[in-house]
């Protein structure tokens, strides 16, 4: 049995995708899920489901290295093949990418656009392609090797509320198929 455990800090979409992705394989289980926002929206999805949910509020911590080793410590105790950072909105240190295996979902062709503004930025540059990426996490921001990319194609003079849910809807396929994937 693959285990994994999934980080979030928003609404928790793509986390339950994911789960709902692996009800369809007996080798494969969310052993947990931890956010670091005590509002975060994804805190009532993930009610549904027979998974460990823990909060780690990065706010109580003096410094990113002490929120993060807490973090190492917590995913460590679930014995994880694999972390899969989900929307969780933080830049981890060393402490943590260097001593826990995960990916991250990103809303762009990376190396374009790294950072929180990927979608408003892609959107915006029509030079360059726009769609996510699955990647390694790294020490550097965005930059680990990229598993998995999906391009999306543009529509001229798309509003951008339509352009950001069709990079959702890109998310919701791609980072499941990906952990399936690198777990199968």
């Amino acid at each position: 049995m693959k285990r994994i455990v999934i980080l979030f800090s928003g609404e928790g979409s793509n986390m339950l995708r994911i789960i709902q992705k692996l009800e369809h394989y007996e080798n494969i289980e969310v052993a947990a899920t931890i956010t670091n926002k005590q509002e975060a929206k994804g805190i009532e999805k993930i009610k549904a489901y027979n998974i460990p949910l823990n909060i780690i509020n990065h706010k109580d911590y003096a410094s990113r290295e002490e929120f993060d080793q807490d973090l190492v410590n917590k995913i460590s105790s679930y014995k994880p093949d694999l972390v899969v950072l989900a929307g969780f909105m933080r830049i981890l240190t060393p402490v943590f990418t260097k001593n826990i295996k995960s990916i991250n979902l990103h809303p762009s062709i990376l190396p374009h656009f790294k950072g929180a503004k990927a979608i408003e930025q892609s959107y915006a540059d029509i030079e360059k392609p726009a769609g996510i990426s699955v990647h390694w996490v790294s020490e550097e921001l965005d930059s680990g090797l990229v598993i998995a990319q999906k391009e999306l194609t543009r529509i001229k003079d798309e509003p951008f509320e339509s352009f950001k849910n069709r990079i959702h809807l890109l998310e919701y396929e791609l980072l499941p198929e990906t952990v399936v994937r690198l777990l199968q």
